[in-house]
């Protein structure tokens, strides 16, 4: 049938206004010079109000700012120990020492053997090599962003004396593998923590299930003061040795200040003004905990269904992630050859902050020198040095070092909306992605 006038008249004006719906439906990424997707900060962190400062200046007013002398200290630790289930808690002066700390008071000497993951923050080995003792990685399951259980068994020799698995990103580590081997082997297993405060396996907090649980309250955690960090035990005698080398090797069970010590220790202590400001965040802990959970488990059902993106799964057992860092695996083939690099700039473009995350720990020139110094030279035979070398290969953590993609904790503080957000700049980024490849 032929178009009257009147009709081609009509179709000609809706033209350009069905073309320009389109446009606004399907935008041209931030890069290639559409129209941001967010154009709003995500939620500040730290967050703090009227609970802190009062906090402080009671502190300030007080004069006892030292733990000996305060409270605030005291208190923290009996509200964490409460809220996680442990038994005991004991405040330090950082995470790093809450590993430190442990590693020295379960028996870990000179020469002997340590388990760890390759994808972790530098504090998990540091401590290890500030033992002395050696450092053995076992490689990543990608999937889940965590320590690969089922080879940990195969790395434990005669000279192993802990296991240290980290709870990475607050995802929680599959505990009932790791567990069972550190019993069979009879050797204690110490949960990094330090980015996991409220995530739970089976119904039980993180870090109330292996010998230790150590966490971290930098100011990036989900539990933040500055800097600061916790130890939770369930066997009073071995807080008790804790306590001693966090102070000096003065214990608490002992009577007066005479210049008497159980041990050798160090200063690794918390300050009456971290332990003030940990007090008032605690305020708002589960809160914020139920919105990242809530938020993360809803970007994940959004972030599935592109093609090309593969969210950390939990482990079964996994009964609250407390997603310090959203994580996921990203594949440039889904996206057009676009890059890793050149996605995060244009999600970045978009108003959507990312990160590449870790770098393969296991390879960095540091542990190669740690390991060619007189101290290790003379405690590790050039034969178990060289076996060492040999076995030091992680390569499916190599390969997740390349496709991993995080948000922090702070992104997931919002409204669902903004899960929307991060899901439609991904698509948008998606659907141009051979035009962002070779811009």
């Amino acid at each position: 049938m032929k178009l009257t006038p009147s009709r081609r008249t009509f179709l000609a004006a809706a033209a350009p206004a069905c073309a320009a719906a389109q446009a606004v439906a399907n935008p041209k990424p931030a890069l290639l010079g559409g129209p941001k997707t967010r154009t709003t900060p995500f939620p500040d962190w730290p967050v703090a109000d009227a609970r802190e400062e009062r906090a402080l200046l009671d502190t300030l007013h007080s004069g006892k700012w030292f733990r000996g002398s305060g409270q605030n200290v005291k208190r923290f630790e009996e509200a964490y120990a409460q809220l996680t289930g442990a038994r005991q808690a004991l405040a330090t002066a950082n995470g790093t020492a809450a590993l430190f700390i442990s590693l020295n008071v379960l028996g870990v000497e000179p020469g002997d053997e340590v388990i760890v993951p390759p994808y972790t923050f530098i504090a998990t080995v540091n401590v290890v090599l500030r033992q002395h003792a050696l450092p053995v990685f076992v490689d990543t399951d990608p999937e889940s962003f965590q320590i690969d259980h089922r080879l940990v068994e195969r790395a434990i020799t005669p000279n192993t004396r802990a296991i240290m698995p980290v709870h990475l990103g607050g995802n929680v580590c599959q505990l009932d593998s790791l567990l069972a081997t550190a019993a069979k082997h009879k050797i204690p297993l110490i949960e990094d923590a330090c980015q996991a405060h409220l995530a739970e396996w089976r119904g039980r907090k993180v870090g109330t299930l292996g010998a230790t649980g150590c966490f971290s309250f930098q100011a990036s955690k989900n539990l933040n003061s500055g800097e600061g960090g916790a130890i939770l035990f369930q066997d009073e005698d071995l807080r008790e040795r804790a306590y001693a080398f966090h102070n000096n090797g003065s214990g608490l069970r002992m009577i007066g200040s005479n210049f008497s010590y159980a041990s050798s220790g160090a200063n690794l202590r918390l300050a009456e003004w971290q332990g003030a400001i940990l007090l008032a965040q605690m305020t708002r802990l589960q809160a914020q905990a139920k919105t990242r959970s809530e938020n993360g488990a809803y970007l994940t059902s959004l972030l599935k269904q592109i093609p090309g993106l593969s969210p950390a799964i939990h482990y079964e057992g996994t009964t609250n992630n407390a997603f310090h860092l959203y994580m996921f695996r990203y594949n440039s083939e889904a996206f057009s050859g676009l890059s890793r690099d050149q996605f995060l700039k244009a999600l970045a473009a978009e108003g959507i902050p990312g990160a590449s995350g870790y770098r393969p720990l296991n390879t960095q020139q540091f542990i190669k020198d740690s390991l060619a110094s007189r101290g290790f030279q003379r405690l590790f035979s050039a034969q178990r040095l060289k076996q060492w070398a040999e076995q030091n290969q992680c390569p499916a953590n190599d390969k997740l070092c390349t496709q991993a993609v995080w948000f922090t904790q702070n992104m997931l503080l919002g409204p669902k909306s903004d899960m929307d957000q991060i899901a439609g700049a991904i698509q948008k980024i998606k659907r141009n992605a051979a035009a962002l490849a070779k811009s």
